[in-house]
């Protein structure tokens, strides 16, 4: 056998057999070559059918027979024979090349087989899903994808990602009895090529961010319509204390979005002055755990005030926060988004505006108190944005910085990134409710720690005294 090497982040595949072997990530990253070399392989040990599928193949260019006839060539492999729509092995092993998307129904002709390979797995369509996997029913068999995530309402990221995105996201690796998925990108290829390293260089610099993190690092790119907080205001802001050379003063806000057992996790988040200091979620416990968790973590972080959501399930909670708060410094706001503005008579600032009053009130323009908190935060991103980016002035209190030292931030990125704004008939700011996210066509996840944060926004009122100021319940 001829000397082979993969990544060795993809060495599972070769290790551990699983029904479903996934390898996610962006360009460079070795995905279908490996694949492709370890089919191979596996064709010259085992003699097999194996089957090679592409939901859009109007020929065999569209396939990966041009990909396989390289390797092959390319690590001198015996016995193999390349046909125009086929290759075979003289120990009886053949690769078969089919599109999904013109005959989905045609996929269940396809017997005998032991593995399927399926090439940019993140344009499948449900149907041609549905009839791909129950079709390999031989013992052993096994389904390889090779896919850059499209979209997260795509069915491929709906069945392979999302439900396992919260792991992949910390350690880039999935595993249970069903399947093996890897995140890998190009930093994980030993072999990445020179000329690759000079084309990601050139799209570093001029591709907008979520680009970028979409064609490189295998993120999603979905395309949300009116998206609050764009992916540039988000990363120009990771450190922008650091970046800028300012540090967290003033109050420290700790908020909670309260959820009851069930998918929707619970959020929280510390904010010190125009630093983010901690924003998680929690996914275990009901209601009353989750207020306990979240008062315990706001106290930890020697917290002046804690803010959590008081419409719905929230209300009730108001008693277990006055007692533990009782007779220590930290102080409490239960905040209602479904609630009028507040100030409803000042002049409302805009990003439309660049920043500046547009002579409207913030009645208004802004529908309720949580499309006010979301802009004051989406107003703080931006003005970060305009500082790091472009140089300009901004007092650092108009700015918000997202510690590095909060080790969840691709998580956070994620679901900050995907809140879309809501277009109202009367022209006013509106944040789109947890309900519309979770419905077609968006099918979004519950944004618990984007609400956190946007509820961290509250500013304790200041009491004026005679050459001092205080903030009240200090």
């Amino acid at each position: 056998m001829p000397e082979m090497q993969i990544p060795k982040k993809l060495l599972p595949f070769m290790q551990k057999p699983k029904r479903f072997k996934i390898m996610l990530g962006g360009r460079g990253s070795a995905k279908s070559m490996t694949i492709a070399d370890l089919l191979l392989m596996r064709a010259q040990m085992e003699g097999v059918k194996i089957g090679c599928f592409r939901e859009f193949m109007n020929s065999i260019d569209d396939s990966v027979h041009a990909l396989l006839k390289g390797e092959i060539e390319r690590l001198g492999l015996q016995g193999f024979e390349t046909l125009n729509t086929a290759i075979r092995h003289d120990n009886g092993a053949e690769f078969k090349f089919k599109g999904m998307a013109r005959n989905p129904e045609g996929i269940k002709s396809a017997h005998d087989f032991k593995y399927f390979f399926v090439e940019e797995a993140q344009t499948i369509s449900s149907e041609s899903l549905k009839n791909l996997t129950p079709t390999l029913r031989t013992e052993g068999s096994e389904i390889w994808m090779a896919a850059n995530l499209r979209s997260m309402a795509d069915p491929f990221s709906q069945r392979f990602f999302k439900p396992f995105e919260k792991q992949l996201r910390q350690t880039g690796y999935y595993e249970d009895d069903l399947h093996l998925i890897v995140w890998i990108n190009y930093n994980d290829n030993p072999l990445f090529p020179e000329v690759l390293e000079q084309e990601r260089k050139y799209d570093l610099e001029n591709l907008s961010t979520a680009m970028y993190r979409h064609i490189w690092l295998g993120e999603c790119y979905d395309e949300v319509l009116d998206s609050i907080i764009p992916v540039e205001w988000f990363e120009a802001s990771i450190d922008a204390h650091i970046k800028l050379g300012f540090k967290p003063t003033g109050a420290i806000i700790a908020s909670h979005d309260p959820s009851d057992t069930g998918p929707d996790p619970k959020g929280f988040c510390v904010r010190h002055g125009s630093v983010f200091l901690d924003i998680v979620e929690e996914r275990v416990g009901d209601v009353n755990d989750g207020i306990d968790w979240a008062l315990d973590r706001a106290e930890a972080a020697n917290a002046d005030w804690f803010v959590w959501d008081g419409d719905g399930l929230g209300a009730p909670l108001k008693r277990d926060v006055d007692k533990f708060c009782s007779g220590k410094k930290l102080d409490y706001f239960m905040f209602k988004g479904s609630e009028g503005v507040e100030d409803p008579e000042q002049e409302f600032v805009s990003v439309e505006g660049g920043g500046r009053a547009n002579r409207k009130t913030n009645k208004d323009s802004l529908m309720n108190k949580r499309a006010q908190y979301a802009h004051k935060m989406m107003m703080r991103f931006y003005n970060t944005w305009r500082a790091v980016t472009k140089g300009d002035y901004i007092d650092p209190d108009e700015l918000i910085s997202i510690s590095s030292d909060i080790k969840n931030i691709d998580e956070i990125r994620a679901q900050f990134c995907r809140v879309p704004r809501k277009r109202n008939n009367n022209g006013k700011f509106q944040v789109m409710t947890k309900l519309e996210m979770s419905k077609k066509p968006y099918e979004l996840p519950s944004p618990n720690m984007f609400d956190s944060a946007m509820m961290s926004m509250y500013a304790p009122a200041v009491k004026r005294q005679a050459n001092k100021i205080t903030f009240e319940g200090w």
